[in-house]
């Protein structure tokens, strides 16, 4: 792993100098302010939009998404996954869960998922692979496959989760982005 803290450690290309990029969970309207004041938000967006493989939970799902609701006024991200996202959508911090999810494409069972202030998917495009959703209550226009609210994406080379499974220390979903990143590379 490389620790990524100015411009100057994204390299010029997918592959020059990171072959994938993780985007952590905090707070996506810090993420923003600092990409802008550290001139980061244009390069990384060029890498994400030439193929750089990149998975975000949480604030990171937030920062990866096309369109937010409830974001800050002038709040920038990413982009890259044709999803609109509700930031804080579970609720306050004392609203954070844990859940066992019901995962797509993820072998192994239900996954358990840890939800700290979480977002959540409103509506995906049709690119967009659905990988798991809550048990209960769905998003107007969201098609999550067992009626919960949308919780992991898949789009092309960008994978993103609401919850963090880093907390969980179930590994599966790092095990899918090594695997997407090394198809890649």
């Amino acid at each position: 792993p490389v620790v990524v803290r100015s411009a100057a450690d994204l390299g010029d290309a997918p592959g020059n100098r990171l072959d994938g990029l993780v985007i952590p969970g905090g707070e996506s309207t810090t993420m923003s302010t600092l990409l802008v004041a550290f001139e980061m938000l244009a390069p990384l967006r060029e890498l994400i939009g030439a193929g750089l493989p990149a998975y975000g939970s949480c604030a990171g799902m937030i920062m990866l998404a096309d369109r937010v609701e409830g974001a800050q006024e002038g709040q920038a991200f990413l982009g890259g996954i044709d999803m609109t996202v509700r930031r804080n959508a579970f609720g306050r911090q004392i609203d954070s869960h844990e859940e066992d999810l019901r995962v797509e494409g993820i072998a192994g069972g239900p996954l358990r998922a840890v939800f700290i202030r979480a977002p959540w998917v409103e509506e995906v495009g049709s690119d967009v692979e659905i990988l798991a959703t809550t048990r209960a209550g769905r998003a107007a226009g969201a098609s999550g496959s067992d009626g919960g609210r949308i919780v992991a994406v898949r789009q092309g080379t960008l994978l993103a989760t609401s919850f963090h499974p880093e907390v969980g220390g179930d590994h599966r979903v790092h095990d899918v982005f090594v695997s997407m990143v090394t198809r890649r590379a």
